[in-house]
């Protein structure tokens, strides 16, 4: 019991640089995984390009993969309490699973 209150206790202190701060914008991000872990990949789709550049790769524990799914959901449940329901009215908005289709000959960052 009193580890627990010891954690919730400490305080991290996150620093938000500049160039993180003005953030990428993503509209379209691929997940794959291992055993060992979750790799998502932000990707920006443009209309009339063929071509999706990477724009952040994210690779994380399944357990942490877990967490960030349900604070995704937390924050969903409040978006929608406040602002009404997300609606998704495109089918090409919907997750389509398997795997990118990396050119072998561009760097992924």
């Amino acid at each position: 019991m009193e580890n627990n209150k010891e954690m919730k206790s400490q305080q991290i202190s996150i620093e938000l640089g500049e160039n993180e701060a003005q953030g990428i914008y993503s509209n379209l991000a691929i997940i794959t995984h291992s055993p060992a872990e979750f790799i998502i990949d932000f990707t920006r789709v443009v209309p009339g390009v063929p071509k999706a550049k990477v724009q952040a790769r994210i690779i994380t524990t399944p357990q942490h993969a877990k967490m960030l799914l349900n604070a995704l959901n937390d924050n969903i449940v409040k978006y929608e309490a406040r602002f009404g329901e997300i609606k998704i009215e495109n089918k090409s908005q919907q997750p389509q699973y398997g795997f990118a289709k990396y050119d072998k000959d561009e760097k992924v960052n």
